[in-house]
């Protein structure tokens, strides 16, 4: 039965026997169910997301950085509860992306994989070339961001794991600007609603300002 209250889940991801390995507990004060639910309740083991992550590597590479040329967003540290919630959003049709969905339905990947995929995830350093945006826009993009989206994504673009809000500092510009237009036109999904209210307020160069600033952001310190 689905609780009124939100519902406080602990997603405990193990990383033992990775360089610089430790616990790391993920507070997940969010309401959920389904598979959303299920899967945040497991133990993602790194070691094991790193062999399940083999398929996934042809259009995100093998360090999980991205491919900027064609839109393939950076995986590499981004918080395992947004990973874990956009691939469940993704199997449940919540989240509109039919190149991601006969993958996330394949039979052999369970629930577990998902989990133990997301703790690898965000286990990797980020590294690798970051496709960048106008320079000249940076400035009029860190106003907007400062003014209308640090509240929910931080500062420095770190994010709120807690509360599924990804972190969007050093993510590649081409996916950026693309999933903003997304949000604002309802073909996302799965995106929050004040988001695509924001957003329509903007011009192509407001939103092309935001990308650019968040493609040239650091990557944030881990917690």
């Amino acid at each position: 039965m689905r609780s009124s209250l939100p519902l406080l889940l602990t997603l405990v991801i193990a990383l033992a026997g990775l360089p610089g390995a430790a616990l790391a507990q993920v507070k997940v004060l969010v309401a959920t169910s389904g598979e959303t639910q299920a899967t945040l309740a497991l133990a993602g083991d790194a070691r094991r997301g790193k062999e399940a992550y083999g398929e996934c590597q042809t259009c995100h590479r093998r360090d999980a950085s991205g491919r900027d040329n064609i839109g393939v967003p950076r995986l590499s540290g981004q918080h395992a509860s947004v990973i874990i919630k956009q691939l469940m959003d993704i199997r449940s049709g919540s989240r509109i992306n039919p190149e991601m969905k006969d993958y996330v339905l394949e039979p052999e990947l369970t629930l577990q994989a998902f989990a133990d995929i997301a703790a690898y995830l965000e286990s990797l350093p980020m590294v690798g070339k970051l496709g960048k945006g106008p320079p000249e826009l940076v400035p009029r993009g860190q106003v907007l961001y400062d003014k209308d989206c640090a509240a929910c994504h931080g500062e420095k673009g770190e994010g709120r794991p807690e509360l599924f809000h990804p972190m969007v500092a050093s993510q590649h510009y081409s996916y950026v600007l693309r999933e903003l237009d997304l949000i604002r036109d309802g073909g996302r999904g799965n995106s929050n609603p004040a988001m695509a209210s924001q957003l329509k307020k903007y011009s192509i160069d407001d939103r092309r300002a935001v990308a650019a600033y968040l493609a040239q952001l650091p990557p944030p310190a881990k917690r």
